[in-house]
């Protein structure tokens, strides 16, 4: 399976501050893989080196096997993203800021990127003709999206693409998003906190916590480490037979239900028993994203990685203050 993004140990320093701590990552040609992790953890920087817009401090990272720091120019032909923080240029309308940006990229805009632009448009509910100085931050998303994805490219890089979407529009983005992968057969890293999003979307996850990856694999494999929960009316049915048994977990008896973990690869198990004790209104809800994530973020966001990100931004506003001579 070809490689499309790999990372080795890598680093990225904001004064004392690590805002990537040996990032190992790998993404595989035609998957759409989910970069999981609070606001904090690094995934921005990370996307940021991906995109050639910030250089390591140390480790490898390579794009469609080149370098995203020398290659950058090359590669910006061959990728498309959307940033974390969308800024558009007020007085541009929506539909030339998508023109602009589409041309940096090296697009050609013929008949066909005409179409495209204005069917995502449509499905987006979004009107071209404004300025940007009128778009609410939701438009500013859809302005970001658009020029993204009407883009013809190899690999797509979304810093969190649904950032102020409202859910209708984020249906939109997940059917686009699958339609890349499915017809172009395009390779995607999706950033995200929204676990929902990731779940429906992804057929890889990286979650990263204080700047390096701490789990990751498909979402079968991964579910695989976490528990189905099994919850049925108590209606005077003796659970002591359930304790005894290593697949069972926490059993509660909580408003009348009991209620406890199954080893989900065991599940198959436990239910033969259940229905020997004639159980009535069972429920079985397979293990979430969300389970494996508290998994990793269950207490709080380290302050290391709290401070990643404020080190970061306290950077990007120090070069901004030296080029302006304040």
């Amino acid at each position: 399976m070809d490689t499309v993004i790999q990372t080795a140990d890598l680093h990225k320093n904001f004064g004392q501050v690590k805002a990537l701590d040996g990032l190992d990552l790998e993404v595989h040609s035609g998957e759409i893989h989910g970069f999981l992790g609070p606001n904090g953890a690094g995934k921005s920087t990370t996307l940021r080196i991906l995109l050639g817009l910030a250089r390591a401090s140390s480790g490898a990272a390579t794009v469609l096997g080149r370098n995203p720091w020398t290659d950058a120019v090359e590669l910006h032909r061959r990728v498309s993203s959307v940033p974390g923080d969308v800024n558009i240029w007020p007085n541009l309308t929506g539909g030339e800021t998508i023109d602009l940006l589409s041309r940096l990229r090296g697009s050609t805009l013929d008949r066909d990127y005409k179409q495209r632009k204005q069917r995502l448009s449509e499905i987006f509910d979004f009107d071209p003709s404004k300025k940007g100085r009128a778009y609410s931050k939701g438009n500013r998303q859809k302005v970001a999206l658009i020029a993204a994805l009407v883009t013809d490219a190899e690999l797509y890089l979304l810093d969190e693409p649904t950032s102020g979407l409202d859910p209708l529009m984020e249906a939109v983005f997940t059917r686009e998003v699958r339609r890349l992968s499915r017809e172009n057969g395009a390779t995607v890293l999706l950033s995200s906190h929204i676990l929902s999003e990731v779940e429906q979307l992804a057929d890889r996850v990286s979650i990263i916590r204080s700047g390096k990856i701490v789990d990751g694999g498909t979402l079968d494999a991964l579910r695989h480490l976490t528990r189905t929960e099994i919850s049925f009316a108590q209606d005077s049915v003796d659970t002591r037979a359930l304790t005894t048994l290593a697949q069972v977990h926490d059993l509660t008896v909580t408003d009348g239900r009991v209620k406890f973990g199954a080893d989900s690869d065991r599940v198959h198990e436990v239910l033969p028993l259940l229905g020997n004790l004639g159980v009535k209104g069972l429920l079985v809800a397979p293990p979430s994203l969300e389970e494996l994530f508290l998994r990793h973020y269950g207490d709080t966001v380290t302050p290391v990685a709290e401070a990643a990100d404020d080190g970061e931004a306290h950077h990007r506003r120090h070069r901004a203050a030296a080029r302006t001579g304040a």
